[in-house]
């Protein structure tokens, strides 16, 4: 079970490595939201890890938090671009 979660792990960091890529090169502003929000939902599964191997469940509010920010963060970034997009 020990490689399955390096093995997920190990994905989960060049995943983030690629979205860290995305977020500093990205042509615009959506782009880079959405990169933000691919983010989120690495760090809610690299938690979500951390509650299968070592069972312990005490982290699953914080989880179930940050996913909740993420996406209000994500839309209301996506609105206020599109705001801004239209009033130009």
């Amino acid at each position: 079970m020990n490689i399955v979660f390096a093995l997920v792990l190990g994905m989960l960091a060049a995943a983030a490595l690629v979205t860290v890529a995305r977020v500093l090169r990205g042509p615009g502003t959506l782009d880079r939201v959405a990169a933000l929000d691919v983010f989120v939902v690495l760090i809610v599964a690299a938690s979500a890890v951390y509650i299968a191997i070592y069972r312990d469940g005490s982290t699953i509010p914080l989880m179930a938090a940050v996913a909740l920010v993420g996406f209000v963060g994500s839309v209301t970034a996506a609105r206020l671009v599109e705001r801004w997009e239209r009033h130009r």
